[in-house]
């Protein structure tokens, strides 16, 4: 699956990135798409920033809890910034937004890819969302 992204292009994905660490993204902006811009800019532009705590603070000024069945979740996000990071590091040199368009190209852009690697019951289990949780389909490649 090929997925375009024109709009995100550099300005856009500092946009995301400030929107996130400042809370002024607009709820509506925060996409599948948004999460991996923001991860991709805090890990190019701040990588001593905590993108756990920055995903809960910004749930928090948006009104959505950080709770058991909502809000932040810890298995996804670190799968998210393994795979980020994997992505990164595999394309030295190449321009942020290039970067971007290509990962949402890949598998990672479909936003269930997740679940490849874990059960539905078990990434959307508490645990997994208090914690990390180790996939039970198949080890991930990064």
């Amino acid at each position: 699956m090929t997925l375009h992204h024109p709009e995100l292009g550099e300005a856009a994905i500092d946009r995301i990135g400030r929107g996130l660490l400042d809370r002024s993204l607009p709820r509506a902006e925060w996409t599948h798409a948004a999460h991996f811009a923001a991860a991709l800019w805090i890990l190019e532009r701040c990588p001593a920033r905590d993108m756990p705590e920055l995903i809960r603070a910004y749930n928090l000024a948006c009104g959505v809890a950080n709770g058991d069945s909502g809000g932040y979740h810890e298995t996804i996000t670190q799968a998210s910034l393994r795979a980020a990071l994997a992505f990164r590091a595999a394309r030295p040199g190449l321009p942020l937004a290039a970067l971007l368009r290509a990962l949402l190209a890949s598998e990672l852009g479909d936003r269930d890819w997740p679940l490849a690697y874990w059960t539905r019951e078990r990434l959307f289990s508490v645990a997994a969302r208090r914690g990390w949780v180790a996939p039970d389909r198949r080890p991930l490649p990064f």
